[in-house]
């Protein structure tokens, strides 16, 4: 099996005299845990001009212990009390997704996260395809993202990931992240119809079975998979499509200690809230809620499963049957993720 790390290979993208540079404040910023936000949004406004997003000064309040708040009411002030606004027509960018990955991601997965790939000898050879995999680390999705963008290095595929419609409308992301930033990225809202679309428009649908359940278990249950939803295996033999397994190792320890409020969360309308000894910071800086440790990924491709080859299709609609499937493929993930834990 090879072992491979994050490079940026100037063959996989075109690199033209107006690509986003990183440079030495970038590199500041990286290392800097309060400066991960300034990063996603000077690259946004380096591509796309945007009004209501953060200025210079804002970004370098960001930098100062409570320099945020001031941050936030001066932005509040310029737009003249109202929120940024909502950029409801934007769609998918393919192009701006390559730039993203090619410019801040490598950067951040290579010299940060020293994330490793490693394929499978009977990796599929295009999409369309469901890839699985354990989601956690009760943070914003740095696993999902370096899979996306190891998906895109070396098989060339610009993966769509499954997000909760938080990050589509929940007001409180129109002032951290860019205006539909996750739009532009290719998200996919987490509900039927939208699932379904991509589908069938034979995309590559990176999937979380676990949901919030693996996202939020904490240290108690590390490495121990959650139930499965059952709706990938049903989408998968209604449109024939097939299974990609993949294990990624360090996401447990993206946010070490971490516990959820789950109350609290249901107060303000979020699916987690998470505390931890860091919450002191973070109360200093909130521009770090993008940052997580620097727990090293390693994503481990399984073979890849087609269930209506060995079932009926029409049965696997049925929920207990599309249950025992599902349980299956968790199964044999659970049992991967035992053998490399072992293996470490």
């Amino acid at each position: 099996m090879l072992n491979r790390g994050y490079d940026r290979n100037p063959n996989h993208a075109k690199v033209s005299a107006n690509s986003f540079r990183f440079g030495w404040f970038e590199w500041f910023c990286l290392w800097f845990p309060p400066g991960w936000l300034i990063l996603f949004n000077r690259h946004w406004q380096h591509y796309r001009p945007d009004p209501d997003g953060w200025n210079n000064l804002e970004y370098a309040l960001f930098l100062i212990p409570g320099g945020f708040y001031v941050a936030f009411l001066l932005r509040w002030l310029r737009l003249g009390g109202r929120s940024p606004r909502s950029a409801s027509e934007l769609q998918p960018d393919p192009a701006y997704q390559q730039a993203f990955r090619d410019e801040i991601l490598a950067p951040i997965l290579q010299h940060y996260f020293r994330a490793e790939f490693h394929p499978h000898p009977l990796m599929l050879a295009h999409p369309p395809a469901i890839v699985v995999m354990n989601h956690a680390g009760m943070c914003f999705p740095w696993d999902f993202l370096g899979l996306a963008g190891f998906l895109s290095q070396e098989q060339g595929w610009l993966g769509r990931p499954l997000a909760h419609p938080i990050f589509f409308d929940h007001p409180w992301l129109r002032w951290w992240l860019p205006n539909r930033w996750a739009q532009v990225m290719g998200a996919v809202r987490a509900d039927r119809e939208s699932l379904e679309a991509a589908i069938a428009e034979k995309n590559l649908l990176l999937y979380a079975p676990e949901g919030w359940r693996g996202l939020i278990k904490g240290q108690k249950k590390q490495y121990q998979l959650e139930t499965f939803d059952p709706s990938f295996i049903r989408l998968s033999a209604r449109y024939q499509v097939p299974i990609l397994p993949v294990v990624c190792l360090g996401n447990e320890a993206l946010h070490p200690w971490a516990v959820n409020l789950h109350k609290l969360a249901d107060w303000l309308g979020l699916p987690l809230f998470p505390i931890s000894p860091l919450m002191p910071l973070f109360l200093l800086f909130p521009s770090m809620g993008v940052w997580v440790a620097r727990s090293r990924l390693r994503y481990f491709v399984q073979t890849p499963y087609c269930p209506w080859v060995e079932q009926d299709p029409t049965q696997l609609q049925r929920r207990a049957i599309a249950y025992h499937e599902a349980e299956k493929v968790r199964e044999t993930l659970q049992q991967a993720i035992d053998r490399l834990l072992k293996g470490k």
